[in-house]
């Protein structure tokens, strides 16, 4: 692969206008391993299940999983430049036992497939739930006994028990190799993600065992190294499990913790030359995830880590905090993603924010999928739009606009993207 990128760089000196040729992509793993500027840039989707009981009869749509995408989310998305989707969605196997497919799961998958091909971009499968997890692994916290006040659920959805259960964990690294067999061969999959945000540091495997809420990495794998909680002990067996079908789709693998950067160090890679490791990058959430009254700015000054003390952050604060993932991708000689990152719309200065984050992409070199591309069914997306940056920096606005300075830092990038499945050609 490197020497493939040796390659692509001397054609890149000698012929600059065969350099920009998508047709040199001749490898789905080439997409990700890059030497130069990112191949895929784009944007996360997010499903889950329906619960009528929770969601009403509309709120998320007819379907058992929603909110409902159509061809025409997807074909605006890929006209502002984007050429690649995260989708980030229930997984094709049963969360309870005895763990089995679903099919309306994969009914769901196949179609936005279907629809992402027909717009012309790539896709990522990223699962969420799987055997043993459930969505409420999301919405930690949110439950009535946690907060009675605004608590939504009740905590006997949480299901966190992939991490104390074997059984559980051999059915995800099965739902993994049923999936692969599936779509091995799909020309716009090029990538499987194998768990959304691994947070077994928090939430244990509660109901079956108390929540830990750990935020040291070296406290957590001193006390649960070779556990079922440690994911590095977990996810290999899934790889193997995919491998068996499947020996060339690039896999995605994040860290423990929601796939923080700063737990990136304490992931160990594996020995299969087609795995690519992610952060999500949502820090300083302080900043990002900050509801009104909007009290932080950027480039500002306020406690951006949680130690009690104020820090500087700008874009030197960023370069700093990214640097993590440069080491890592140096040290192991591995790709690196961000499959996910993004801000609350109404962050003061968000466009500049999000202009430094993603030239820091483009110069780091990894591909990255925006947080978040929101469906356009009404009764949802006017109510959950914090991440629709369509929606622009007033909170009171629930419709799209025509442009804001967001919109058009984000445009910028995503018009970079020169490769689509229509012009890669695959080798044999």
């Amino acid at each position: 692969m490197r020497f493939y990128l040796a390659l692509v760089l001397i054609a890149s000196a000698l012929f600059p206008c065969a350099a920009q040729d998508p047709s040199l992509i001749a490898d789905k793993i080439a997409l990700w391993d890059v030497a130069t500027s990112p191949h895929l840039r784009g944007a996360n989707i997010y499903q889950r299940r329906v619960y009528p009981d929770l969601d009403g009869p509309t709120f998320m749509g007819s379907e058992p999983i929603g909110p409902p995408y159509t061809q025409a989310d997807f074909d605006r998305l890929a006209a502002m430049g984007a050429n690649y989707v995260n989708i980030s969605c229930p997984g094709l196997f049963t969360e309870d036992p005895p763990y089995r497919l679903d099919p309306a799961a994969q009914a769901n998958l196949d179609r936005l497939l279907a629809m992402i091909g027909k717009a012309d971009m790539f896709a990522v499968i990223t699962f969420r739930t799987g055997p043993g997890r459930s969505e409420f692994w999301a919405f930690w916290g949110e439950d009535d006994e946690s907060d009675p006040d605004d608590g939504w659920f009740s905590p006997r959805y949480y299901d966190n028990r992939v991490w104390g259960d074997p059984a559980a964990q051999a059915a995800w690294a099965e739902m993994w190799r049923y999936t692969a067999a599936r779509y091995r061969d799909d020309p716009i999959v090029v990538g499987y993600d194998l768990m959304c945000e691994p947070n077994a540091n928090e939430v244990g495997n509660y109901p079956d065992g108390p929540a830990l809420d750990i935020w040291d990495p070296d406290e957590f794998y001193r006390r649960y190294e070779g556990t079922t909680y440690d994911w590095n002990a977990f996810f290999p067996r899934i790889i193997a499990a995919i491998r068996a079908v499947d020996p060339d789709t690039p896999i995605l693998v994040g860290g423990m913790a929601y796939s923080a950067i700063d737990w990136l160090p304490w992931l160990k890679p594996v020995a299969d030359p087609r795995t690519v490791y992610t952060v999500h990058q949502y820090a300083p959430m302080a900043y990002t995830h900050q509801e009104p009254p909007l009290v932080n700015t950027y480039p500002g000054r306020f406690d951006a880590d949680w130690d009690g003390i104020p820090d500087r952050v700008d874009r030197t604060w960023l370069e700093r905090l990214l640097s993590t993932a440069d080491e890592f991708m140096s040290e192991h000689h591995v790709p690196v993603a961000v499959p996910e990152y993004g801000l609350m719309r109404w962050e003061p200065n968000a466009d500049e924010f999000m202009d430094d984050e993603m030239g820091l992409f483009e110069r780091m070199g990894v591909n990255y999928a925006l947080w978040l591309w929101e469906c356009s069914w009404p009764p949802y997306a006017r109510e959950v739009d914090a991440f629709n940056f369509r929606h622009g920096p007033d909170p009171g606005n629930h419709d799209d606009l025509a442009t804001s300075a967001l919109i058009e830092v984000i445009r910028k990038y995503w018009e970079r993207n020169d490769v689509r499945p229509s012009t890669a050609t695959w080798s044999d």
